[in-house]
């Protein structure tokens, strides 16, 4: 296993696993990152400075990622935890726990007071590991993500 930050030539694989997990999970294909009009472009859309994505690579393939930005629509210090998919192969093997830590860890690298992210109420497991390392529940959104079907809102102070 790999966990790197992405490259250009990841944005292809990248796409079809975010978009492969909404298929196999049959979650809400807008209102959520699946219409997101950066997901052919991850790699570009994360050129910011205060901004980074990683991927998990696995034998040459990449079986998941997350990333950090500054949240949309927000004049606060707060970053947003982005795009944390895994295939199905990669879930329950620790890789989202090292994926987040790496994300919250640049986090306070960049200097982010905060990080907020939305999540779908079925997404149980993740909602667990985000507890896990110290996120709490928020009883409304903040920012303007556009990502009107996640209703689970998200907090951690850095």
């Amino acid at each position: 296993m790999l966990l790197r930050e992405i490259k250009k030539e990841d944005n292809p694989q990248i796409a079809t696993v975010i978009r492969e997990v909404f298929i196999i999970e049959n979650y809400p294909k807008t209102g959520t990152a699946f219409a997101d009009v950066q997901l052919d472009f991850m790699f570009e859309a994360y050129q910011s400075a205060k901004s980074i994505y990683f991927v998990i690579e696995e034998n040459n393939k990449i079986v998941g990622g997350a990333g950090i930005n500054q949240l949309d629509h927000s004049d606060e210090n707060i970053c947003e935890l982005q795009k944390m998919y895994f295939l199905p192969e990669a879930r329950g093997r620790g890789f989202g726990l090292q994926l987040i830590q790496k994300c919250l860890a640049k986090a306070k690298e960049f200097g982010y007071e905060k990080c907020y992210l939305e999540t779908l109420p079925v997404m149980l497991n993740a909602q667990n590991l985000y507890k896990k390392v110290g996120f709490e529940y928020l009883s409304e959104p903040l920012g303007g993500t556009g990502h009107t079907s996640c209703p689970v809102w998200m907090i951690k102070q850095l």
